[in-house]
This record gives C-alpha cells, sequence and structure tokens, in this order.
C-alpha cells in the first residue's frame, strides 16, 4: 500500500513539474511577443532567447530574434536567425521573404532570385509580396 502512494505522489510531482516546464517555455515567447509589440527590444530578445533554452526548434523566437536584430542593424545576426527558422521549417514564408531583402540589400543578387523562386513555390498566403521583392530586385540591381 506503502509503495503504491509513493508511486502516485511521485506521478503527481513529476506531472506538476513537467507542466511548469512547458508553461514557461510558453510564457517566454508570449512575454516576448508582447515586449516586441511594445518595442521594447532589448527586454523582448532574452525573453525569446529564454524561450530557445526551453524549445530550441521554436521558429518563431527566431524569427522575432531576426526582426529584432534587423531594427539593431545587426545584418549578420538576423541572417544567422533567418537561417535557422528556414532550417527549421523551409516553408517559413515570411522568413524567405525577410532573407530575400537581406540578401538584395547586401546586393547579393543571386541568391536574392534563388529565394524569390523558392517564395513563389511555397507561398500560400502572401504571395503577392512576390512582385514586390522582383521590383526590389530590379531596382537595386540597375544601381
Amino acid at each position: 500500500m506503502i509503495k503504491f502512494i509513493c508511486k502516485r505522489v511521485y506521478l503527481i510531482f513529476l506531472f506538476l513539474f513537467f507542466s511548469n516546464i512547458l508553461l514557461a517555455e510558453n510564457n517566454f515567447f508570449l512575454e516576448g511577443k508582447r515586449l516586441f509589440d511594445l518595442k521594447k527590444y532589448k527586454d523582448s530578445k532574452l525573453e525569446f532567447e529564454r524561450d530557445i533554452v526551453f524549445n530550441p526548434k521554436n521558429e518563431k523566437s527566431y524569427l522575432y530574434l531576426a526582426k529584432i536584430f534587423k531594427q539593431e542593424k545587426k545584418t549578420d545576426l538576423e541572417e544567422n536567425n533567418l537561417n535557422t527558422v528556414i532550417l527549421i521549417n523551409p516553408k517559413n514564408e515570411e522568413a524567405i521573404y525577410l532573407l530575400t531583402l537581406l540578401s538584395i540589400k547586401k546586393s547579393n543578387f543571386d541568391k536574392a532570385k534563388d529565394l524569390i523562386d523558392t517564395f513563389d513555390n511555397i507561398c500560400v498566403k502572401s504571395c503577392f509580396l512576390k512582385e514586390e521583392l522582383l521590383r526590389e530586385l530590379e531596382t537595386s540591381s540597375k544601381q
């Protein structure tokens, strides 16, 4: 009987422990997004980094980090985070879009053309942005 009670207490403890971890990782992302929307980029960056510690495959946290680095004009870190998003989810339209804009900005036109082709193949929600990317590429390549 005592073994049975000990096992139950142990299972309850494990359940509470892991449910707290799951809630914490979700709270880090939500808090980071809230702070990002308030334009508190330094604080939101910390929350997204915490979220990544608990869930290294959360593409959304990497995407928001890339957006923060874009605001901070840290293009290498922005590019690294966008590449991580695409590595986790190769069909993330927003990451491909942002990486294409960054490639155009860096005058890497061949990569930008490849990314536009990829974007065209996978787009579902934001296909209308392809025309914008093509205009941006044409304008930048003429300069």
